[in-house]
């Protein structure tokens, strides 16, 4: 077992930094238009959630207020994010996408999709039916363990 978890430790490692050197960059000559890690995963909750609050976004990711506060702001500037009155009547206001922002985040999203298919076209449906639900299952389980899951939506 302690190998195995060794094993883990090490792909998810290796998974994280693939992702972070930005895997299926875009290829030279093409404009990269593509979204912050930060950006991403902001506009990707706020999608599937609605408007949240700083603090909401910040008890969501596990972050102190001031550093989504700095990470809102650059999109905000960006005109990705609007401040809005809580709809619910609430003293804080509250961060929505807007449409500037769903339409990049879709962009940015379906170029993930694409690079994913062009990394896995040699997979087959059942392997890769495996690692979705292999993946969402250790996600539900982070999750679980943090007491923040995350919206899956539709």
């Amino acid at each position: 077992m302690r190998k195995d978890l060794s094993r883990i430790e090490r792909e998810l490692m290796l998974l994280g930094r693939h992702t972070a050197m930005g895997a299926g960059r875009c290829r030279p000559g093409e404009l990269d238009l593509r979204l912050e890690r930060s950006a991403y995963l902001l506009l990707s909750r706020l999608e599937t959630q609605g408007p949240m609050s700083i603090g909401q976004l910040a008890d969501a990711f596990g972050l102190d207020c001031s550093t989504v506060n700095r990470q809102t702001g650059a999109v905000l500037r960006a005109g990705l994010l609007e401040r809005i009155p809580d709809p619910e009547g609430g003293m804080a206001r509250k961060l929505r996408v807007t449409e500037e922002g769903l339409r990049r985040l879709r962009l940015d999203r379906e170029e993930r999709v694409r690079g994913l298919g062009g990394l896995l076209d040699h997979w087959s449906a059942a392997e890769l039916s495996t690692l979705a639900e292999v993946l969402a299952r250790f996600n539900a389980t982070v999750e679980a363990q943090d007491g923040e899951p995350w919206p899956r939506g539709t």
